[in-house]
């Protein structure tokens, strides 16, 4: 899974890419590149909990691959804030973090002059549907050419039907992500990738100052732009670098300085995550304990497929037993007892923190 970071210059994304991925990037390497990447564990305290009680050789929690985006242009000059190296890679992306500057620093002045939460979120939006509206109206005109050239005419209709809803529903200035999608056009999702399609995250970069106010902030932004596939979120670029240079014990006490509770960049990883329809379930042993990524709705046999193709072509039973069960009991023996350890066929849907052992030939 891919997210890509994106946002105005001096915004803090790359602030929040380096703290993400603990990798430094030299400012002047990075003006001349395109973007940046690096592959993030997902913290999961669950994990860290099973390894504990099975004390294993190896722990392996989910990942996720964030990119980060070299800055927009300023909204002002011609063409947008988006080149075309930036919409072909990004469109590639299952979701997006917009990190939106919300913090005054005059040394380092906002390209747009002004600290703006609303007008950086709508101009990103905004920005999307014209980038969409522009491709769907050049898919339009191809369809209706081949309209009058092919003789197997019902997949052209088809498409040219479901283009022309999408250009009268970004035309209205509405992002593609708030229309439903049935099964029979999902595959033109997955063919154009469409930006304003994609799950996004607006990530406020707030001042230390906002920390008291941070749920007020994200309450009106989150009032302002309501949609199911749109999470805000706060975080604090200038705390999370100095956290990340601390030990764990000074973790602790330097968020409590600041009264915040559980590190916010942990947070955000696991909220983007939670955007992409995902969950896990876990594998243990005295080899390993593991966080295996899947969507969630996914069966049984289909997680299986995760570990390898050979357990969703052979399988035969999971045996399932839930991860609070497992904490309560503390062994698989009592789950036994306590009957919470269950044999579960091929059509099972795995819920998040299901504890699997599949069975195959």
């Amino acid at each position: 899974m891919q997210i890509g970071i994106i946002g105005y210059p001096y915004s803090g994304k790359t602030t929040l890419f380096q703290t993400i991925s603990q990798i430094h990037i030299d400012p002047n390497i990075a003006s001349k590149k395109d973007s940046n990447q690096a592959v993030v564990k997902v913290p999961d305290t669950r994990l860290d909990k099973l390894t504990d009680m099975f004390n294993p050789k190896k722990k392996v929690n989910a990942t996720i691959e964030f990119v980060d985006f070299a800055g927009f242009q300023n909204v002002e000059q011609k063409g947008g804030i988006f080149n075309t190296a930036f919409l072909v890679k990004a469109r590639t992306m299952d979701a997006i973090v917009h990190v939106v500057r919300g913090f005054a620093d005059d040394t380092v002045p906002h390209v747009l002059n002004t600290v703006n939460l609303e007008r950086d979120v709508q101009n990103l939006e905004d920005e999307f549907v014209l980038a969409d509206l522009a491709f769907v109206e050049t898919r339009i005109e191809k369809l209706e050419k081949d309209l009058q050239k092919q003789k197997n005419k019902d997949e052209v209709e088809k498409e040219l039907s479901e283009m022309i809803r999408w250009k009268e529903t970004l035309e209205g200035n509405v992002p593609l992500r708030e229309i439903e999608f049935d099964d029979n056009v999902k595959k033109f999702l997955k063919n154009y990738q469409p930006l304003s399609a994609k799950p996004l995250m607006v990530a406020l970069n707030l001042d230390e100052n906002d920390v008291p106010n941070k749920d007020k902030i994200v309450q009106r932004i989150s009032e302002k732009f309501t949609s199911k596939k749109i999470l805000t979120v706060p975080f604090f670029a200038k705390i999370e670098l100095e956290l990340s240079q601390l030990e764990e014990e000074e973790k602790e006490i330097f968020m409590a300085d600041y009264g915040l509770e559980g590190s916010p960049l942990n947070r955000l990883i696991q909220s983007a995550y939670n955007l992409l329809g995902l969950q896990s379930f876990f594998t243990v042993g005295e080899d390993e304990t593991r966080s295996w990524t899947i969507r969630k709705g996914m069966t049984a046999q289909e997680s299986a497929g995760v570990i390898h193709t050979d357990f969703f072509n052979k399988f035969i039973r999971a045996e399932v037993i839930g991860y609070d069960h497992f904490i309560e009991e503390g062994s698989f023996a009592k789950c036994k007892e306590k009957g919470y350890f269950r044999l579960e066929g091929k059509e099972y849907i795995v819920n998040d923190g299901d504890i699997l052992n599949i069975r195959h030939s």
